[in-house]
């Protein structure tokens, strides 16, 4: 992937990274132009929200404000990596999880 590429979808890999609606509004502008960069973070990203949904979900469930915090720190932390990898212009996939949303989701951006 060239620079050029990277530099012109960065701003929206970045934009994928914030809550829900990030992932969507970065969806949607990138429709046109399937910068491959930015489609790359977009899966990334709303593999994280959906993990995150379904493990939400399961946790509230549970009384633990313990479980939540531990939610909410993973969940930050690779929302966090995955922010910090798009704005250095990196095409590294989230940690354990990152290659699976590669293949669940590789029909966006194509």
């Amino acid at each position: 992937m060239t620079e050029d590429i990277i530099k012109q979808g960065k701003t929206l890999a970045c934009v994928s990274y914030l809550p829900i609606f990030g992932t969507l509004i970065a969806y949607y502008l990138n429709a046109d132009k399937k910068n491959p960069f930015t489609s790359f973070h977009i899966r990334q990203a709303l593999g994280l929200w959906l993990a995150y949904l379904i493990c939400a979900i399961s946790v509230s469930n549970f009384d633990s404000a313990t479980l939540r915090m531990c939610l909410w720190v993973f969940f930050g932390t690779l929302v966090l990596y995955g922010f910090i990898i798009a704005f250095l212009g990196k095409l590294q996939t989230i940690p354990v999880l990152g290659p699976y949303f590669q293949k669940w989701f590789s029909n966006i951006g194509k």
